[in-house]
């Protein structure tokens, strides 16, 4: 054996020891404050899929899939799922040898004397890099994770594609019935200002009572104005989720319905498991730890095996004569040596990038717990308020008949009608907004516990 072979091994044990100790990669989950229920919760049943079915709407089940099949941003969220499953194979690839053919023919002359000359040539090359520390196997770990990771965020951004259509189509109709109701308001100003303009052409009521008569219904004619445009911007949001021209002509004729069934909400320690956005959170956070890994194998040595078939000759019918082939095999390791830290700098943002990681993923944890919580909170919260509101309004109705009946006896004045116009307006607008926010509220409740529209993929998109 001679000096030059020694020193090789020698050098090459050197480099196996000192890369022997394995970078310790994260492995487990941060620990995170769950509470065993949540603090309003009243059953721990399982969380219920196919949500959607609660409304009830046939229409709007055709909408739900105009928005999964056309929406633009879903389309987008799409296209990058299909990006990052191509970029697991390209890291895959790196696992396996490379071959490569390369062939080749040109004609030359010379000027003195005039001479022409033909080569043809042709090569096979054959490179392969081993896996010895697991480098390029930290690479295709994160570029599988990273996939895994925006699948989920696919996921999760059809939910909540699926509930912005449901929030914005039940707007629509609660402001299609306040349109209504403004409208009816304008004719009843309109009827009360003819019989005060009559009462005061007979002496029966003073000029007063007649400007504020005109003042009330050019209040009720701005209102409904305002609604009106309103109504069409409602319109407008909705076909901008269903992929549309914002038009707002999207046809209504449904009723808003009163949710008074309370729904399953699960644990909270199932929610780590079940919402798409938290596993989403949780698959970038080990492909972060998949990079940190990548980063420290870095500074290892690297070891590449080629090799080469090639042949040339005056024909191209000559290449790849038996008789004539030239081949070669080759080994080398390279190692860095100096790099003035760029390495251990690379692999220092890749620490410092997974802590940061762990911090956005019990930020994504705590903001999901959060959302749950204000929304069962929420929940009974405007459970009671349609209640105490619903009385309001039968009350204030009644208040606003006895009101204008006894201006007209001459028992009470007409800024006691106002009044109590006003109240029973206030409160029948109140009541078809609470019940709009009780279905806005539960739609995102759903979508906070992690369950799903569709519990057998009746609804689904062309993606």
């Amino acid at each position: 054996m001679n000096k030059n072979t020694l020193f090789g091994l020698i050098f090459l044990s050197m480099m196996l020891s000192a890369c022997s100790t394995q970078h310790q990669t994260y492995s487990q989950q941060s620990k995170a404050d769950i509470p065993a229920n949540w603090h309003q919760q009243s059953q721990a049943l399982v969380v219920e899929d196919n949500w959607l079915q609660e409304f009830k709407q046939p229409f709007l089940f055709k909408l739900v899939q105009q928005a999964l099949t056309h929406n633009q941003n879903l389309l987008q969220q799409a296209y990058q799922l299909e990006i990052e499953e191509q970029r697991v194979i390209v890291s895959g690839a790196t696992l396996l040898p490379s071959l490569d053919l390369s062939v080749r023919n040109s004609r030359t002359k010379s000027a003195t004397p005039t001479t022409y000359a033909t080569t043809s040539s042709a090569s096979l090359n054959l490179a392969y890099e081993v896996d010895i520390w697991g480098k390029l196997s930290a690479s295709q770990r994160q570029a599988n994770l990273s996939y895994l990771a925006q699948k989920s965020s696919f996921e999760q951004a059809k939910q909540q594609l699926v509930a912005d259509v449901v929030i914005a189509w039940f707007n629509s109709l609660s402001a299609q019935q306040l349109e209504a109701l403004y409208q009816a308001r304008v004719h009843n100003a309109e009827q009360n200002l003819d019989i005060i303009e009559q009462g005061y052409q007979q002496g029966l009521n003073a000029a007063l009572d007649v400007y504020l008569a005109r003042n009330n219904l050019h209040s009720e004619r701005s209102r409904l104005t305002q609604q009106q445009a309103s109504s069409l911007q409602s319109s407008r949001v909705l076909e901008r989720l269903l992929g549309k021209y914002p038009k707002g002509q999207v046809p209504l004729s449904a009723k808003i319905p009163l949710l008074e069934n309370t729904i399953p909400q699960g644990l909270p320690s199932e929610l780590v498991t079940r919402k798409p956005e938290l596993v989403a959170s949780w698959y970038q956070l080990l492909a972060k730890d998949a990079a940190l890994a990548y980063a420290h194998k870095q500074r290892f040595p690297s070891l590449n095996l080629s090799a080469s078939l090639s042949d040339s000759g005056e024909k191209l019918s000559d290449v790849f004569s038996p008789s004539s082939l030239a081949w070669s095999l080759i080994g080398s390791i390279s190692a860095p040596i100096f790099n003035n830290g760029k390495l251990k700098a690379n692999e220092n943002i890749a620490k410092l990038t997974l802590k940061q990681g762990e911090q956005q993923y019990l930020d994504t944890l705590y903001s999901a717990f959060n959302s749950v919580e204000t929304a069962i909170s929420q929940e009974s919260s405007l459970a009671a308020r349609y209640q105490a509101t619903l009385a309001a309004r039968d009350n204030a109705v009644i208040a606003e008949q006895l009101a204008f009946e006894q201006y007209k006896t001459g028992l009470v004045t007409y800024t006691t009608v106002l009044d109590a116009q006003g109240r029973s307006f206030d409160a029948q607008s109140s009541l078809i907004e609470l019940k709009n926010q009780l279905i806005s509220n539960r739609v995102n409740l759903h979508v906070a516990l992690g369950g799903d529209f569709s519990a057998a993929n009746n609804i689904t998109s062309d993606q």
